[in-house]
Order: C-alpha cells, then sequence, then structure tokens
C-alpha cells in the first residue's frame, strides 16, 4: 500500500513507513492510503477472542503494509503496556427499554455502549494512538535509514499535547515541542504538560486560540527555508497531530473492537448495524470511525457531536464550511476548534478529485470558507448526522447521567450522549449506539462538579479531584493524582508570529 496527498493527481508514492515519517505531504495536502482495505465478517468474528493487542495488529497490518508482523506486535506490546487496565478499552453498557420500542424498531434492546477510550496514562483518548505512534516511528526510523534527529511538532487543545508528550519523552532520535493556546486549556490539562519531563521535550503557550497553534504550526512544515535550517541541524520535522496517519490509524482498531465486545457481551450478532456517535473537534477521532464503515465494519451512521463552536453541524446541514464566525471557550475545551483538518481527508475519499480538494482548502485559506457541491453534500448526509449540545444541555446530561445511572462522564462524553439523544428522537432509530467517551472526568473537574450543583469557589484544583471523588467513588488516575506534588518546568509564552523563533531554538538546543 502507498500513501499519496489529497491535493495532488500526480502525488509522491510512500510507504507508510515514509508516511509516518513525514507527517504532511509536501505540496500541503494530507497524506492518505491509495485504497482502503476490506475486512469480512468472518474477520471481524475473529476479533472477537483477541486481545486489545492482537486486535490492533490485525487492522495495523492492513494498511502498514511494509511492517512486519513481529514489528507491528512489538509495537502494540510496548503502546499498550502503561494503560491501567488489562482490556485497554472498556464498554459500558447501558440498555434502555422504552415503551414504544417495538414501534420504532426490531431491535429489543436500544443499547448505549459508553466506550471508555482513556485509561491510559494521560486519561485521554488520545493515548489510544499516541502510544503507539512513537513505537511505529521508531520502527521506521530503522526501515528508511533515517538519520536525522525527528522534530515532533504539535499543536493542541488540550489531550493531543501531554499524550505526545508521555509517548515520545527521551525516545531516542527525536524531540517534541507542543504548543497550546495560552488559557485555553483546563488547569489539569495546563499542570499535565508544563510538569512533563524528559530531556528531549519543550511546551510553550501561545497567545491566541487552538486554531492559531494549528495554523502556526502548518506554516512551520510549510516553510522552506525553516526545512533547510533545520536540516543543517541534521533536524526534520514530522508531526503527532492526526494529521499524522500514523497518529490516525491506530484510532480505526477500537471502534472494532467497540464491536467485538457488544458481539461478546451478546447484544448484537456478527454482521447487525450499529451507529457511532463521536464528539469532535479536528474530525480525527470520527474519521477514524468512517474508516472503519469504509473497510467493512457494519456501521451504519456516524453521528457528529460538537459544542457550540458547531461549525461541523452548519458544514454537514448546508455545504458550507466558514470559519469566519465567533469563537467560543466552553467547558469542552478539546471541541473548540474552527478548523477541522481532518475534513479535507473524507473530501478527499468522497470525491476522488485531487484538484477540487486543493480549491476547497485555498478558499479556506484565504477566504476562510468553502462550499460543497449540492450532489457533495447528499452524499455526506447519507452517512453523517451533525448536530451540537449547548453548555446547558451538556451540564444537564452529565448530572443526569450521574444521578441516574451511576456513571460518572467528563463534558466532551456529556455532549456526545446529548447529541445522541437528539438523533434518536428525531429519528426513532435505536440501532445500538457506540458512544465515544473521549477523557476522564477528572481532567475537567472543574466543570462536571458545577454541572452537579457543587459549590468550587473556595476548592483549589486538587481540593476538586478530592470532591469529585468522594461525590462519585470512582478512583482518581494515577497519573492525575501524581501531578499534586509534580514540579512546573515549562513557562514559556510566545505570539503566534514567534513560533517558528522558538522551535528553531529547540532544534539547535
Amino acid at each position: 500500500m502507498k500513501y499519496i496527498s489529497t491535493r495532488s493527481k500526480n502525488s509522491e508514492e510512500l510507504t507508510s513507513a515514509e508516511a509516518i515519517l513525514k507527517g504532511l505531504a509536501s505540496d500541503g495536502g494530507l497524506l492518505v492510503p491509495d485504497m482502503i482495505p476490506k475486512v469480512k465478517l468472518k474477520d471481524i468474528k475473529a476479533l472477537v477472542d483477541m486481545r486489545y493487542e492482537a486486535r490492533a495488529v490485525d487492522i495495523l497490518s492492513r494498511f502498514l503494509t511494509d511492517y512486519t508482523q513481529d514489528e507491528l506486535n512489538e509495537c502494540a506490546e510496548l503502546a499498550y503496556d502503561w494503560f491501567d487496565i488489562h482490556d485497554r478499552v472498556r464498554l459500558a453498557i447501558m440498555s434502555d427499554k422504552p415503551e414504544n420500542a417495538k414501534k420504532i424498531q426490531a431491535n429489543k434492546n436500544n443499547v448505549k455502549a459508553i466506550l471508555e477510550l482513556w485509561h491510559g496514562p494521560t486519561s485521554a483518548f488520545k493515548d489510544m494512538a499516541l502510544q503507539m505512534l512513537p513505537q511505529l516511528m521508531r520502527v521506521a526510523l530503522k526501515k528508511t535509514g533515517e538519520s536525522r534527529e525527528i522534530l515532533i511538532l504539535v499543536a493542541t487543545s488540550g489531550d493531543t499535547g501531554k499524550a505526545a508528550l508521555a509517548g515520545f519523552a527521551d525516545v531516542p532520535q527525536t524531540k517534541v515541542m507542543v504548543f497550546y493556546p495560552d488559557g485555553g486549556v483546563s488547569k489539569i490539562q495546563r499542570l499535565q504538560m508544563v510538569t512533563q519531563i524528559g530531556k528531549n521535550v519543550n511546551v510553550t503557550a501561545v497567545k491566541g486560540n487552538f486554531d492559531d497553534c494549528q495554523n502556526g504550526v502548518k506554516k512551520i512544515f510549510n516553510d522552506e527555508e525553516i526545512a533547510r535550517q533545520l536540516n543543517e541541524s541534521n533536524v526534520k520535522l514530522s508531526s503527532a497531530n492526526s494529521i499524522n496517519w500514523g497518529r490516525l490509524v491506530p484510532q480505526i482498531v477500537y471502534y472494532f473492537a467497540a464491536y467485538a465486545d457488544l458481539i461478546q457481551a451478546k447484544e448484537i450478532n456478527v454482521g447487525d448495524f450499529v451507529n457511532i456517535t463521536v464528539p469532535t473537534g479536528n474530525f480525527g477521532n470520527i474519521l477514524a470511525a468512517y474508516y472503519a464503515k469504509k473497510m467493512g465494519l457494519p456501521v451504519d451512521k456516524l453521528i457528529c457531536a460538537s459544542n457550540i463552536n458547531n461549525i461541523l453541524t452548519d458544514f454537514f446541514k448546508t455545504g458550507v464550511y466558514d470559519r469566519n464566525r465567533s469563537f467560543f471557550k466552553t467547558i469542552t475545551p478539546s471541541m473548540d476548534i474552527l478548523i477541522s483538518s481532518n475534513l479535507e481527508r473524507l473530501l478527499y475519499h468522497e470525491t476522488n478529485d485531487p484538484e477540487l480538494i486543493k480549491k476547497l482548502m485555498s478558499d479556506l485559506n484565504t477566504t476562510g470558507r468553502y462550499e460543497i457541491s449540492a450532489d457533495l453534500k447528499k452524499k455526506l448526509g447519507k452517512i453523517f448526522y451533525a448536530d451540537y449540545a449547548a453548555e446547558d444541555e451538556t451540564r444537564v446530561t452529565l448530572a443526569a447521567m450521574l444521578k441516574d445511572k451511576n456513571y460518572l462522564i467528563d463534558t466532551h462524553t456529556a455532549v456526545a450522549l446529548s447529541v445522541a439523544s437528539k438523533y434518536v428522537h428525531k429519528t426513532k432509530d435505536t440501532k445500538p449506539m457506540i458512544i465515544a467517551s473521549t477523557a476522564s472526568a477528572y481532567k475537567f473537574a472543574p466543570a462536571v462538579l458545577t454541572a452537579i450543583g457543587e459549590d468550587i469557589s473556595k476548592l483549589s484544583e486538587f481540593a476538586q479531584l478530592d470532591k469529585l471523588n468522594k461525590i462519585s467513588g470512582v478512583m482518581i488516575p494515577k497519573g492525575l493524582a501524581n501531578l499534586k506534588t509534580a514540579k512546573i518546568l515549562h513557562e514559556d509564552v510566545c505570539e503566534g508570529e514567534n513560533m517558528a523563533e522558538k522551535v528553531l531554538a529547540f532544534a539547535k538546543n
């Protein structure tokens, strides 16, 4: 399998190892597989009795065809050994049986299966990929004979940054530099990043929002002069954001794992269709679900759940992507995004027209908006449903889950549950629903406590963790509990226009 750019018919063709090291295509496009491998129902059935590591190897081997089975086995074992549960992901199944169930569908249970993706070392779903990416990159360095040091450059809205830092800290032949929006992440998320140890790590706040960080990183990747100066220092840029295929492909695995676990729990039979709801910002996590569907996982609808920065909701409903709008800081900061980079990959796969993609991305860059055809909008509408949850709806959903189900969720998961409920109410479609739960509630303790009616005005961030623990009975993740005594090591702040200068200085260190 080869990897090509979303923006050129005459794109370079890369192996997966080359694509993982490169991160971004030379023309500024995103790298995508030149074909999407297919799985059969018997392949899915075979996953049911496998460990998560084996499931990962099975799915990854279909995309990373230049990696050997032994190499992928080693990568999987090293990546997921840090998780605090043996299964790596956990499926919390909650079945409702509404009185009118027989009227609205044939399935006996309106199953909601909450896919807990936050049992890794940084308590966020990004661990599922960012513990794997350094292992894939380590092998790729050997396979390609790359002698330069790889500088991993990351823009984060909160979770990616810490997960990348944890994954790449002290990994040989790499450095990792993270930019986050100053004041645009939760206090716990910030503490996770600024206390990160490692001789090869740097964390810098940017005055602005996440899109300013992301735009700055993209400009650095596309600057030939910066590339020349880095090369003189024997350094090559790569990315750990989901623009890097090696970050995205491990995320496909857990949707297959969730489906296999539903079979194992006897909630579905092999071949039954499910829906998937994902709280969405940069579009990477739901794009992984799209790839799973395209591969043959029996998925009917992909439900794109946004907060009040609902640019994706508007896009799927109108066909217009317009970032010229107000930006809101919310209780779901990881979704406070107006430029959803991975949407480019979806548009490429659904049009197979790199010239169109190039034009759309150029329009977005120059005018802040683009519009797709009515036919393409209709095509996407058959795959995706999109809606958003307002702040009050998010709080109400979170509080109700704890009160009625004795189940603790974070704010981002509450957005997904709220939108999933809207979808079911509107469509009467009660196929089993997999809902991606993307972070531990403890990462957003102030918002969670406020949502359930607690006064936090006199509580420190760590007193808030203790309070939430007392109320819920859910254990505080070790990585978060240990922040209380961790030393702050990174206090740099810069303007967006100075990001390149910071990168060059760190590269030469």
